[in-house]
């Protein structure tokens, strides 16, 4: 398996952990047990990121385009439709 398969791999499952811990955290009652699922998410959130800029600085990964202020207008005009 090539370095690239590897971090694109790391990340997806960094991803579905973010989003498995936030759903816990929406349905956790305990107070303690929800501190910790928040502090693992936060965790899980800054090593994506990082991992994120190591593949973008290698060029394993290519962000879109910055969206123009009309198409981001759009989307606010959508959503609060």
């Amino acid at each position: 398996m090539q370095e690239k398969d590897m971090v694109s791999d790391i990340l997806g499952g960094t991803k579905a952990s973010i989003n498995n811990y936030t759903k816990a955290i929406s349905e956790c009652a305990n107070q303690q047990l929800r501190s910790t699922f928040v502090q693992l998410r936060n965790e899980a959130e800054q090593f994506q990121y990082q991992l994120f800029q190591i593949a973008e600085q290698k060029g394993y990964y290519t962000p879109a385009p910055p969206a123009d202020s009309t198409s981001i207008q759009k989307v606010k005009t959508g959503l609060n439709g």
